[in-house]
């Protein structure tokens, strides 16, 4: 069996987990794939593209995922809808795809949690818009919480989604109001709060944690947060981001080779995943 390159393009871009997970997604699929790690920054794209379209496939990520769109030849649904690529397959037709989504989804459904009903999402960045499109996609009743100084961005995030989804049940407050929102199914965090180093620290109090049914955080450094600790604390169904990093890496092997693999052995390899990072830091 011939070999096959795959890599990871971003700028600038050190420590990453993708390099690990791949190979061992490879490993356990019996497919033969060298993956590396390319610092490509914005402007260099139009004098690497070449040298890209010779690898079998790449993810992309920051700052990459929009630029390299009018690269490709075509765009899956989810990519086009989110405007956003973080996988490439290449053949006769270059074809970009996003799998955050699906490893969201993916994640949740491994952890029997399901994403229905009242969701509130701590957040309004890059990856609190895919966690609002998708809830959006479920019929879910949404509510996006921020700090005052993102406002702003919250007010932008949810008229995009609206428009985008014809989807209106969508409801704003700051995170200090979460509390009179009233109970929640799941309780999602898309903000660095509880993140390495500064792990001591929860988005919210325990007092809405005890009112929510799912937490999911999408922080994955550590494997369990303080907020996930505490989710489990009260007998919660939770999850953390490492869970939806490794999903949506088998995703992206789902397109490159149509990969099938056991939940045991994904599992496995997000624990072991973390025990990785730990040596990054």
């Amino acid at each position: 069996m011939s070999e096959r390159k795959f890599a990871v393009i971003g700028h600038p871009i050190g420590h990453t987990m993708s390099p690990f997970i791949n190979k061992r997604l490879f490993e356990l699929a019996g497919e033969n794939g060298v993956y590396t790690v390319l610092d490509v920054a914005p402007e260099e794209f139009p004098k690497k593209i070449s040298a890209l379209n010779e690898l079998a496939g790449y993810n992309v990520t920051i700052p990459n995922k929009q630029v390299i769109i009018p690269f490709l030849d075509e765009l899956d649904k989810k990519a086009e809808l989110y405007s956003s690529v973080n996988t490439v397959k290449n053949g006769s037709v270059r074809k970009g795809f996003t799998t955050d989504p699906d490893g969201f989804l993916k994640a949740l459904a491994a952890n029997n949690i399901p994403l229905d009903g009242d969701i509130c999402i701590i957040g309004c960045g890059g990856v609190a818009r895919t966690f609002v499109y998708e809830a959006a996609l479920a019929g879910c009743r949404i509510t996006v919480s921020v700090r005052p100084e993102d406002t702003e961005i919250q007010q932008a995030l949810v008229k995009d989604v609206k428009e985008k989804t014809g989807i209106s049940d969508i409801d704003t407050c700051l995170i200090s109001d979460i509390e009179r929102e009233g109970s929640f199914d799941l309780l999602i965090n898309a903000t660095p709060v509880g993140m390495y180093p500064k792990t001591d620290v929860m988005p919210v109090s325990e007092n809405v944690i005890t009112r929510c049914k799912s937490v999911f955080d999408a922080i994955y450094n550590p494997l369990e947060t303080k907020l996930v600790q505490a989710a489990k604390a009260n007998g919660l169904r939770s999850v953390g981001g490492m869970s939806m990093l490794v999903w949506q890496a088998v995703v992206s092997h789902e397109i490159w080779d149509g990969s099938e693999y056991n939940t045991d052995d994904i599992n496995q390899l997000i624990e072991d995943s973390s025990k990785e990072l730990k040596k990054l830091f």
